[in-house]
């Protein structure tokens, strides 16, 4: 996951969405998820009582609450606003049942030694996956035994259509942050790893590369989008200036997330959103269970709730973000974020790429990152 933003939905048509779903912990009309049948912790495992280290805003108003109730216990909920706070908090001794890191994170953590085996007889709504997801999953996790897919998504851009041609972001893709004429109309992520990557792509190498010569050609390119279009280096705050644009300071292109690509434009009708054709970062976020988990046994009963559909849905009516479990991404393309094709990121494209852990390389673009911001 990439950012940490509610997505803004009303009260009363989420409880009428959800209703029509049917009662919590069960599946949807045809769904590939089997019933969730609450049981005591306490009786069943010895503890009742997990901790759970996710991304900030990251979860439905109710999956929570639910699983409390069906095992009779308690999930103490720690929230963390980048994979590495998560890491660095984890190499300080901390110790939790849950986690949902990203891709190369889970990566990192598998090639550490630090995660465990689910349990995987625990989870049968796994079936319930999007196949495409899991394909992403391979990536990181090849054997497919130490993590569930979340949420997935993209990295793209936002415009306003009044102002930016389609057919122009289109034609150029990430070189239209180059173009002279979007001096002060650009929102860039304040992130080295979003950022080298769009220079990567843009000059048609992996994002993933070691190579030295393509790191200083990727370093030259964000200089000179930095001299070029003076992009406004943001973080989350770049959603609410898209969706609402500021009427003294509007800017016209935004480099963002897939799901907040989704919510914007359902604010937002004058924006759209592009994956661009020199291919893009598309990343999963999964559920995981420490080696050092005080009550693993729960935990896996947790990942499983949260696979049901009524959890999936509302994880991702309340968030934006698509959805692992395939009915429920279907159905909300088709219902709740209909014509929103930042809902359904591009999956399958030869160009884009699953970032990769290369702890040499962050080291490379970290100091890389600091001088393309110098004026």
């Amino acid at each position: 996951m990439n950012s940490s933003f509610v997505k803004k939905v009303s009260i009363s048509l989420l409880a009428l969405s959800l209703a029509a779903c049917g009662s919590s912990g069960s599946g949807g009309s045809g769904s590939a998820d089997t019933e969730t049948e609450g049981v005591d912790a306490m009786e069943a495992y010895g503890c009742n009582v997990i901790n759970v280290y996710n991304w900030g805003e990251y979860i439905g108003e109710d999956v929570v609450s639910n699983f409390e109730e069906l095992y009779n216990a308690k999930v103490n909920y720690d929230m963390f606003d980048s994979n590495e706070s998560m890491y660095t908090k984890l190499m300080g001794g901390s110790s939790y049942d849950l986690l949902v890191p990203s891709d190369y994170m889970i990566e990192r953590l598998l090639m550490e030694d630090m995660l465990q085996k689910l349990d995987l007889s625990k989870i049968p709504n796994i079936s319930a996956l999007d196949p495409d997801v899991v394909d992403m999953q391979k990536v990181y996790d090849p054997t497919l035994e130490y993590s569930v897919p979340y949420f997935h998504g993209s990295v793209g851009l936002v415009y306003n259509t009044n102002n930016v041609d389609p057919a122009e972001i289109e034609e150029k893709g990430w070189d239209i942050l180059l173009d002279e004429k979007y001096k002060n109309k650009v929102y860039m992520y304040d992130s080295q790893r979003d950022s080298f990557m769009i220079a990567f792509k843009a000059l048609g190498y992996s994002m993933n590369t070691s190579d030295d010569a393509e790191i200083q050609a990727a370093y030259e390119w964000l200089r000179k989008v930095h001299e070029t279009v003076s992009p406004a280096y943001v973080t989350d705050e770049v959603i609410d200036a898209m969706a609402y644009p500021n009427a003294n300071d509007p800017k016209d292109i935004a480099v963002v997330y897939s799901g907040d690509a989704a919510y914007i434009i359902a604010e937002n009708p004058d924006m759209d959103y592009i994956e661009p054709k020199q291919g893009t970062n598309v990343w999963s976020d999964g559920m995981v269970i420490p080696k050092n988990a005080s009550c693993p046994a729960l935990a896996n009963e947790f990942i499983n709730f949260v696979l049901t559909y009524d959890s999936s849905y509302d994880n991702s009516i309340t968030v934006g973000y698509t959805s692992s479990n395939l009915e429920v991404s279907e159905e909300l393309s088709t219902t709740e974020f209909d014509g929103i094709d930042a809902y359904v990121p591009r999956v399958g494209y030869e160009k884009d790429e699953v970032f990769r852990y290369n702890s040499v390389l962050v080291q490379k673009l970290s100091d890389l990152w600091n001088k393309v911001k110098i004026n």
